[in-house]
Formats: C-alpha cells, structure tokens, sequence
C-alpha cells in the first residue's frame, strides 16, 4: 500500500491524517477539504468562538507546518465529485482524479434547510463552519435582536452565545420544551428554565411559517398562531444533513442516516473506512448500530480506522459521549438513551447541581449526565458499560456513591 487519500477537512479528517504518521504509514497522504480553512474543531462556533472568547487559531487542528512537516498533501478549498470505487480514485470536480489504494470518507454533516419562505434573505444565518460563524457573529451585539428557529444544541448554545454578547434572543421551538425528544421532560425543562432566566424569549409548541424580510433584508418570523417576531437577524439550527454524496457514488450501504461500518469502522468496500458523522457504526458495548454527530467520534475513531487499515483488529467501543456549555451551565453525557427511557435525578437540581441517570424498564444504565459536577463521568460509564441492573431507590440517593450501584 502506498497511498492513502482522505475525503473531509475536519476534525476526523485531520486526526486521520495524524493516525496515519503516528501509526508509521510513511505512503502517501492526501487530506481533501471544502473549506478554504486549516481542519479545525466545530464546537467552539457555537459557543467560545461566538461568544468571542475564542479565535481559530485556538480550535485549529494543526498548523500549516505540521502538514507540510509531515508530508501531508492537504487541498483545501477542493470539493469531490465523486468515488470511482473500480477504478479506486476519487474525481474532482474539473475531471481530474486523485488515487488510493485506501480510501477514508470524513465528510461529516451540512446544516439543514428548511425552505421556509424568506430563508434566502439577507442576514439569514445557518451554522456549521467558520465563515457561518462569522457571519453570524458580525450580526450579534449590543440590542440586536437574533431570532432562532430551533431549540437544540446549537440553538440554545448560540442564544447563550448572543446574550453574553448583549443581544436580544427569541427561540422559536417547535416541541413542548427545547431538547424534549433527546432529554426529556425533566431534564428538557431545565434548560427551557435556563434560558427564560437569561433572558431569552423562549416560544415553544410554535411553527415557524415564514422569515419574514423588507427589500431583501430579513426582518424576523411569522409563526403558525399568526403573531409576529421582529429580529435583525435570523438563525436556522434544524439540525444537520449527513453528508453522503462520495458514500453513494461509491456504492456503499446507507442506512439510518449514515454508512453502515462494523466495529471497526470498515465499510462493506475492503478499501473503503468511514469516520465520523456519517458513520453508522455496529457497538461492541452498547449491542446495536451508533450513528451520532458528535465531536468525540471526530476525534477518536479515526485512530482505529487506521489501524485496521494498516492490517491490526481494533474496535471502537468508547462511548458516545458530548457536552455543552451555555451560561454557567456545563454538562457532559456519555451513553444513548431515548426521550421516553426512565430518567433519575440525584443531586440538587434547583441550583443545577446534579446527575441525571437514564434507566431501561429492566433498571439497566443506558446513558448520564454531569451538570456542574466534575467527578462523576468514568462512574457513569462504568454503570453503563457494566450492562447490569442498579437499584432504583440507591440510584436517586445522592448520598449514594455511583460506584457503589454496581
């Protein structure tokens, strides 16, 4: 094997890229981005970048010595047409092609459009890369006024972002509570509480109908009850589309919203690995396939994608695991429950102090969550992976240490 080619200039990408040199590869590699940018790390565009406590070079992967010291062929800028997967190339868009003995897929996600009248306007932001950010920022400050259409992660994190940053924030939230599907109820209203404490004009159960607009200029939101909200500025965070176009030409199995992968992030092609967003990976821990768009599959699957693409057997088994940060909350979660699993809060939640548990009908730990408590992450994975029945009354015992449940 002597070439490696690596589509997708983020997180995964680049830390693909490292795997390969740490790892001994001393082939050829060809890292591919769409973005003008170095490969830099996604969190912080919604939450310090935003906020201005944070500048690229802080969240930037590597520096450009670091490719050129370690003879990686980076081409930013450069979009893939397609994956000739016979041929085993990839072609550009003006007919050239790269080849690969082995290729690695890290295209990760695009922001969702609605197609909601007025999505066109001027100063209708959606966010996923350095250049959103900062056009989005350029419309925060001191009383502007910044609609959001959606209350999850991203939403709330960049309405925390704009307040701190002194604008005026309306969040136009289609369910009950922000977070309700991927929290639920009890945790969900933590963060709508949150949020109404800062400030924030937090409208929940509402349909966002159009962005409305004067000369081309977005103005603000007619909702479904036909009331109004006015706003400089506009921000859509309905979520992210799996970017799949090179998966597809390439004839690999999509389903779920991703590439199907084993644990060992191989697809079905032998010459073909896939990290990151759109990979949906078989668990070795958790029994079932993960696909989520989280920055810790960026960060440490590629590891193990280029370990069995040099010929060892690795799997992924951590956890899926993420955090946020919005005003003086913080929080981390590790494991994958669903909205409707049973959920045990321990700790004093009032004062956002506490530990959520989410629990299966068989009392097993499926997922939890630390919000401003730093100690608690490897007891929750334990719970978690140990895959065994906990005491439902210890469980909500704050007195209780998590280790002891086992």
């Amino acid at each position: 094997m002597t070439s490696v080619v690596i589509v997708g200039g983020g997180l995964a990408g680049a830390k693909t890229a490292e795997a390969l040199r740490e790892q001994d590869f001393d082939g050829d590699v060809v890292l591919i981005g769409a973005e003008d940018h170095l490969p830099y790390e996604r969190p912080p565009l919604s939450k310090e970048f935003l906020a201005g406590k944070k500048q690229p070079a802080e969240f930037t992967v590597h520096d450009a010595d670091w490719y050129r010291d370690n003879n990686i062929d980076l081409r930013p800028g450069t979009t893939v047409e397609r994956v000739d997967a016979d041929a085993k190339r990839v072609v550009l868009p003006d007919g050239s092609t790269v080849p690969y003995d082995k290729l690695v897929l890290a295209t990760g996600s695009s922001s969702r459009h609605l197609n909601l009248p007025g999505e066109d306007a001027a100063h209708v932001h959606h966010l996923r890369t350095l250049d959103e950010a900062t056009a989005l920022g350029d419309d925060i400050g001191p009383g502007r006024r910044l609609a959001i259409i959606g209350g999850g992660w991203i939403g709330l994190e960049v309405a925390a972002s704009a307040r701190q940053r002194g604008a005026e924030v309306t969040v136009a939230e289609v369910g009950e509570l922000p977070l309700l599907t991927v929290m639920g109820r009890e945790v969900a209203q933590v963060f709508a509480d949150l949020h109404r404490e800062h400030g924030i004009d937090l409208r929940t159960g509402v349909q966002v109908q159009e962005i409305l607009e004067t000369e081309g200029f977005a103005t603000g939101l007619r909702l479904g009850d036909g009331t109004t909200v006015d706003a400089d500025a506009v921000l859509v965070a309905a979520g992210a589309v799996p970017a799949l176009g090179p998966a597809e030409s390439a004839g690999l199995d999509i389903d779920g919203g991703g590439v199907l992968v084993d644990a060992g992030l191989r697809s079905g092609n032998p010459d073909v690995f896939v990290v990151g967003d759109i990979a949906n990976a078989e668990h070795p821990v958790l029994g079932r396939r993960v696909r989520t768009e989280h920055w810790a599959n960026a960060l440490n699957q590629p590891a193990v994608a280029v370990r069995n693409l040099l010929g060892g057997s690795a799997e992924y088994d951590n956890l899926p695991y993420f955090f946020t940060d919005q005003y003086d909350l913080g929080m981390e979660y590790a494991g994958l429950a669903g909205a409707d699993d049973t959920v045990i809060l321990r700790g004093d939640v009032a004062a956002r102090e506490f530990v959520a548990l989410w629990v299966s009908d068989d009392a097993r730990v499926l997922a939890g969550m630390q919000v401003n408590i730093w100690d608690q992450l490897d007891d929750i994975k334990a719970l978690i992976t140990a895959g065994r029945p906990v005491d439902l009354d210890r469980a909500a015992d704050a007195d209780v240490p998590l280790a002891q449940l086992l």
